[in-house]
Parts: structure tokens; sequence; C-alpha cells
């Protein structure tokens, strides 16, 4: 079993060891949210040169784990992936290994984005093609204004919540802001 949480990562460390397709996908996911991004590889896919991250061109180190809040192997070689699990599990970072379930910490859910609205759907690594098609469908319903919209009642909250003291009628008032 999984607890789910969202992990604040904008400004922090966080690191790829790969330099292809799937470890690009990452990045670009980490450097969404924020994150500081440094990948490892020996090689990396042309794309990378477009994305804001430090780019270390060689073979992963157990130390390049170190300072890191969050760690991601996504490469071609186990030895490699079971390097890079064992280190970040010594110095209690959390590690995710793109594909090998019993070599993570955590697990990245199928992300559905609509401005700060996050919807994360998952299947605890059974079934990673299940939470795709999940997450599908929730798109194809979930407006494209939802992020907006989610702007507005924030706004509308902190209006509330600074004019307003604690009181049964402030929380109603709160919770009707989604009607």
């Amino acid at each position: 079993m999984y607890y789910p949480l969202m992990l604040k990562v904008n400004g922090e460390p966080c690191l790829i060891v790969g330099g292809g397709a799937v470890a690009l996908q990452k990045a670009r996911a980490l450097r969404k949210a924020g994150a500081d991004v440094t990948a490892v590889s020996p090689d990396f896919t042309p794309a990378f040169r477009r994305l804001a991250v430090r780019r270390l061109k060689r073979r992963f180190r157990t130390s390049d784990v170190a300072g890191r809040i969050l760690v991601i192997a996504a490469t071609d070689s186990p030895e490699v992936n079971r390097a890079v699990s064992a280190a970040c599990r010594k110095r209690n970072i959390p590690v995710n290994v793109v594909d090998v379930p019993e070599l993570c910490s955590f697990i990245v859910p199928s992300i559905l984005r609509r401005g700060p609205v996050l919807v994360a759907v998952s299947t605890g690594g059974q079934s990673p093609s299940l939470a795709k098609a999940l997450r599908r469908r929730l798109e194809a319903v979930l407006p494209a204004s939802l992020g907006r919209t989610a702007l507005r009642i924030g706004a509308a909250r902190r209006r509330i919540l600074r004019a307003l003291p604690r009181s049964a009628a402030r929380t109603r008032l709160l919770k009707g802001l989604v009607r």
C-alpha cells in the first residue's frame, strides 16, 4: 500500500539518473513543478538540451544523490538502477526506479493537471496502463476551465478568510463557494 501525498519540489534539488526518453519525461515533469533538476547519464537524448536542467555527462556515482530531496532512476541498466536505489535508501532519500516497484520508495501516478488542480490516478503500481486510461477518461470529463475556476474560488476564499471571523456562517460560506 502507498500513502498519497503532494510533494513541494519548487526550487528543491532533484536528481534524474538516465538520459533517454523516459528520463526526459520525468525531468520535464519535475521542471514543470519548479524543481531544480540535475540529470546524470553517459549520453542524453538531444531534446535534453532544450530543457533547463543541469546535465552531468558521465556515469552515476553514489555521491550524486547527496543533498537531493527526490531521485528518479530511468536507465536501461538493472545494475545502475539497483545502485541508485541502494544509495538513496542508505540516505533516506525518496527514490523511484521507473518500472521496478521493488526498488522504489515511491511511485509516480498518472497526472491530470488543470492549472492548480492536480488529479493523480494510481493503481499502486499494478497497472500503469489502467491508471493512464482512467486519467484520459477524466481528461474528457473535466473542463479545461477548471484551473481558472479554482483560481477564482481561491481568491474568493482568501477574501472571506480575511474579512470574516471563524464561525459556522463563514464555514457555510466557504463550502458554498464550490456550488
